[in-house]
C-alpha cells in the first residue's frame, strides 16, 4: 500500500477535525479526497505530509511512519498544499533548481526543463514569480510536486485558479502522472473528480461518510435514473405518475418535470406516447444518472 492510515484522530482543544479514521490507498490509484470546508480534507494531508502530528492513531506513506520515519516520507512525496507557498522575489527556473537542489538531485538543469515543459512553464521560466498569473504560480507549485520524480502525489486543490485551457492540460498530466504514482487530490470540483479519479473518498465532520469507486457511488444502493421533459403546454402529474417504471415526478417550472425512473425500464416511448394521447409536444428530453454532485450533497447535507 502506497499509503495506510489506521485510526487517526486530530483535536484542536475539544474539536475533532478528524475523528478516527482509517484508509488505504493502491499503489497507482487516484484517489478523489471529498468534503465541505471544515471537514478535514487539510488536515489529513498535512499530516500525510509530516508537517502536523496526529492526536492519535498511526499513518504510513511507501512504507514509512509519519512519526517515526518522516524523512523519508517528505523524500517521496510530492506535496502541493492548498495555498501554495512559493518564493515570489525568485525567478521561476532558479526556484525548481533551488528546490531540486534541496533532494540534492543529479542532472538538475535537465530535469528542470522537463519541469518546465511538463507543466507548460517555457514562456513564464524567466519571470519573477511574483510576476505570474495564479494559474501560473500553480503550475510552478504543481513542478516542485513532480521535480524529484516522488512516488506519492499529494495535492490540494491543484486546479484553483487555472482557466478552461490550463485546467484541460493540469488534469492531463496528472491522469498521465497517476499511472505510475499514486495520487491524492483534493477539490470542490465534482467534474474533475469523476474524470481523474478512480476511487472517492468523502469526509462529513471529519468521519469518512463514503469511501467507493465513483461509479457505486453514484449508483447507491437503489440505482435510480432521472429523465427530464419539458412539454408545449401544462400536462397532468397524475397521469404520468402511472406510467410503467415511474416512481416519482417533480414539476421544475412552467411545463418542465423531472420523473424518477427504475434503472431497468426506459421510459421515453411511454412518454412519447403520453405526450400523444394528451395532445401535447415534447420540446425537449434528458435522461441521466444520479450526479456525483448530487451524492456529496446527500452525503454532507447538515454539516457543521
Amino acid at each position: 500500500m502506497s499509503i495506510k492510515v489506521e485510526y487517526i484522530s486530530k483535536i484542536y482543544g475539544t474539536q475533532y477535525a478528524l475523528d478516527n479514521e482509517s484508509f488505504e490507498v493502491k499503489t497507482g490509484e487516484i484517489v478523489g479526497f471529498l468534503g465541505p470546508n471544515g471537514a478535514g480534507k487539510s488536515t489529513m494531508m498535512k499530516i500525510l505530509t509530516c508537517f502536523i502530528p496526529p492526536s492519535a492513531g498511526k499513518a504510513w506513506v511507501n512504507g514509512f511512519d509519519v512519526m517515526e520515519q518522516s524523512l523519508q516520507v517528505r523524500k517521496s512525496v510530492g506535496y502541493l498544499p492548498e495555498h501554495n507557498p512559493l518564493y515570489l522575489d525568485m525567478y521561476v527556473k532558479e526556484y525548481l533548481e533551488f528546490i531540486a537542489g534541496l533532494h540534492k538531485m543529479k542532472n538538475v538543469g535537465a530535469r528542470v526543463r522537463e519541469m518546465v515543459s511538463v507543466t507548460g512553464l517555457e514562456v513564464e521560466q524567466h519571470k519573477r514569480i511574483g510576476a505570474l498569473s495564479k494559474g501560473y504560480r500553480q503550475r510552478v507549485g504543481l513542478a516542485q510536486a513532480l521535480i524529484h520524480d516522488p512516488e506519492v502525489l499529494i495535492l490540494d486543490e491543484p486546479t484553483t485558479g487555472l482557466d478552461p485551457n490550463q485546467l484541460a492540460e493540469i488534469r492531463e498530466l496528472i491522469k498521465t502522472v497517476g499511472k505510475e504514482k499514486t495520487v491524492m487530490l483534493s477539490t470542490h470540483i465534482m467534474q474533475e473528480v469523476e474524470i481523474l479519479c478512480d476511487r472517492v473518498i468523502i469526509l462529513k465532520n471529519g468521519k469518512i461518510a463514503a469511501d467507493d469507486n465513483t461509479t457505486t457511488l453514484q449508483q447507491g444502493d437503489e440505482h435510480k435514473m432521472l429523465i427530464f421533459v419539458e412539454f408545449d403546454k401544462d400536462a397532468n402529474e397524475n397521469r404520468m405518475r402511472k406510467l410503467p417504471g415511474v416512481e416519482s415526478v417533480k414539476r421544475i417550472k412552467d411545463n418542465s418535470f423531472q420523473l424518477v425512473t427504475k434503472p431497468d425500464k426506459d421510459i421515453r416511448p411511454e412518454l412519447f406516447k403520453f405526450a400523444v394521447d394528451n395532445g401535447l409536444q415534447i420540446l425537449g428530453m434528458q435522461r441521466e444518472e444520479k450526479r456525483l454532485e448530487d451524492v456529496f450533497k446527500e452525503l454532507t447535507k447538515g454539516e457543521n
